[in-house]
C-alpha cells in the first residue's frame, strides 16, 4: 500500500493496456516522459529501463541488471533470474513497491519517483539481496555469492545471501551497510549509511542481530550480536549496541544505552527523526 505521499501526487492517466494502469507505475513512465523531454542525451536509460518495459516489476529487474552485468554475468542472465524467483514467489514483487514507496515517503532529498528507481544504490541494493536470497535457498549457491559480491562492489553494501529482510525498507545512502548472515530486518525498518549488523566473533550458529518492525538504526551504528532491537526503537549515530534494545525505546552511545523509554514521533522509521538534542546524559562530552 502506498504512503500519504504518493497518494497526494497527481496522477496522470497514460493510453496504455491495463497493465500499465497501476498507480505507481503511471507515475513512474511520466515521469520517465518528463525525464526524456528535459534530457534527451539520456533517452537510452529512460527508454530501456521504464518506457519500453511491459511493468513495474519488469523495469526494476532490468535496472537492476542493468548495474550488475559485466563480463561474467549478462543482463539477459539477471533478468531471467529474477523473473524466475517472482513466478516462484509472488511477494517479491509486493516486496519493490513497498521499498521504493518506503524511499519516497522517507527521503526528504526524494522528489521523484524516478530518482530511487533509477539512481539510488540502496534501493537498488535491496532489490539485487531480495534476488540473491531466492538463489541461496534455491539451490543456485554460487551464483547467489556471485551475485552478492557483484552487489557488494556496485552498491558499497555486504548483505549475506541468507540474511532475512522484509518488505517497505529504506536504506539511506546505504555505502558501508554489512549484514551478516543470520540477521533478521523486519518489515518497515530505516537504516542509515555505516551500519554493521553483525557478530561478535567467530561463532557459529543464529549469531547475528535481529531488527523489528518500525526501527530506525542511525548512521554508524554498530549493533552486535544475537540481540534484538525492538519494535519501534531507535538506535543513535554512532552507538555500538551489545545488548537487547526495547521496544518503543531510544538507545545511544558506547556502548549504547536507554536515554529514552518512549518518544513522541510514532514510528522512528518513519518519522526519520534523528535529533538528540533535547536528551542529555552521562556518556554526552559537550565542547564548545
Amino acid at each position: 500500500m502506498f504512503r500519504s505521499r504518493l497518494s497526494r501526487l497527481t496522477l496522470v492517466p497514460l493510453d496504455q493496456p491495463e497493465e500499465f494502469t497501476d498507480a505507481l507505475w503511471s507515475r513512474l513512465r511520466r515521469e520517465a516522459q518528463e525525464a526524456y523531454a528535459a534530457a534527451p542525451m539520456l533517452a537510452p536509460l529512460f527508454f530501456d529501463s521504464i518506457l519500453n518495459q511491459p511493468n513495474f516489476e519488469a523495469a526494476v529487474f532490468h535496472r537492476i541488471a542493468a548495474r550488475l552485468k559485466n563480463d561474467v554475468i549478462s543482463l539477459p542472465l539477471i533478468v531471467r533470474a529474477f523473473h524466475r524467483a517472482q513466478t516462484a514467489d509472488s511477494a517479491i514483487g509486493d516486496a519493490l513497491k513497498a521499498d521504493i514507496s518506503a524511499v519516497f515517503e522517507r527521503d526528504p532529498a526524494c522528489e521523484r519517483l524516478i530518482e530511487p528507481f533509477l539512481y539510488f544504490k540502496g534501493f537498488h541494493a535491496i532489490q539485487a539481496h531480495r534476488l540473491n536470497h531466492w538463489l541461496w535457498y534455491n539451490h543456485e549457491r554460487d551464483f547467489s555469492l556471485y551475485l552478492q559480491s557483484r552487489s557488494s562492489e556496485v552498491f558499497q553494501t555486504d548483505i549475506h545471501p541468507a540474511a532475512q529482510i522484509g518488505r517497505g525498507i529504506f536504506l539511506d545512502h546505504a555505502t558501508g551497510l554489512v549484514v551478516g548472515e543470520t540477521a533478521v530486518i523486519e518489515d518497515d525498518v530505516s537504516l542509515l549509511q555505516d551500519v554493521t549488523l553483525g557478530g561478535t566473533g567467530k561463532e557459529a550458529g543464529d549469531r547475528h542481530p535481529k531488527v523489528r518492525r518500525g526501527a530506525m538504526i542511525g548512521a554508524g551504528a554498530k549493533i552486535l550480536g544475537n540481540i534484538e532491537v525492538g519494535e519501534n526503537a531507535r538506535v543513535a549515530a554512532g552507538s555500538v549496541v551489545l545488548r537487547d534494545v526495547p521496544a518503543g525505546t531510544t538507545v545511544a552511545g558506547v556502548p549504547a544505552k536507554v536515554v529514552r523509554t518512549a518518544h513522541p514521533g510514532g514510528v522512528p522509521s518513519r518519522s526519520m527523526d534523528q535529533d538528540l538534542s533535547e536528551l542529555a546524559y552521562a556518556a554526552f562530552t559537550w565542547t564548545i
